[in-house]
């Protein structure tokens, strides 16, 4: 059976995730925004905390942990490159880890850009990848440490994954971002379409993530600096796909 995976909303755009193998009683946690509501999603489901996985170490995504690990033995995992700045890890991962997380593999993937050591874990047994702040819900994460070419890179393996694979990433900047990638494509249908939905789903309370990766591909234009259309509209047909994401990337910086 695949993971129940549980969105957690954390602080005021965090997203948390759970993930549970009812098999195993097996639940991990990826990052940790805030406690209370994490400690509260466990608790009315009786469940006991196994693995945190940590993406990066911004403050947004680890400040919760020490409250839970005070309630919850819970292994705490995180990259090796970037170990100096994170919490305390119990174990150390690089790109092309395979680990056995809640019964399942779970494969590490250096999503560098956002941060340098920024990882994401992939499940494709439950066709769900933990992305946090490198690929978004119709965004990617502002390049605050890394190039350009490095965070294309990033969302280039991503985009590689299966286009069933469900995104769960780490904040509510969906209707924000739908704005932006007008901008870019606008006569898009797919895009107008999603561009609708948020809205309904937004007026109603409810999250815009997590988001299926098919749906990325079509209508997030951080993933779609090669397509001749989107070179078109910003006057770069021919262009490296890394250089005209990095135009696409610096104009949502401005916008």
């Amino acid at each position: 059976m695949p993971l129940e995976i549980v969105t957690v909303p954390c602080l005021r755009d965090n997203y948390a995730f759970l993930g549970h193998d009812a098999e195993s009683g097996a639940t991990f946690l990826v990052d940790a925004p805030e406690a209370a509501p994490i400690l509260a999603a466990l608790a009315a489901r009786g469940w006991s905390l196994s693995q945190v996985l940590i993406t990066h170490h911004h403050a947004d995504h680890v400040d919760g942990l020490a409250e839970i690990l005070a309630q919850h033995d819970a292994e705490v995992i995180g990259a090796a490159a970037d170990a100096a700045r994170l919490p305390a890890l119990d174990r150390q991962v690089n790109e092309g880890d395979v680990l056995e997380i809640a019964g399942e593999p779970a494969h590490v993937i250096d999503v560098s850009g956002h941060t340098v050591g920024h990882i994401a874990f992939h499940f494709p047994e439950s066709h769900a990848v933990f992305t946090a702040d490198s690929l978004m819900a119709l965004g990617c994460g502002r390049v605050f440490e890394g190039s350009m070419e490095q965070m294309w890179g990033s969302l280039s393996k991503l985009a590689a994954l299966p286009p069933e694979t469900i995104v769960y990433s780490g904040h509510e900047y969906t209707q924000a971002n739908g704005r932006f990638a007008l901008t870019i494509e606008p006569g898009n249908p797919d895009l107008l379409a999603r561009v609708d939905a948020i809205a309904k789903a937004r007026a109603a309370n409810n999250p815009t993530v997590p988001s299926a990766l098919s749906l990325e591909l079509a209508t997030n234009p951080f993933l779609r600096a090669a397509e001749p259309s989107v070179q078109q509209n910003l006057g770069m047909e021919g262009a490296e796909p890394s250089v005209v994401f990095a135009e696409i990337r610096t104009r949502k910086d401005r916008f």
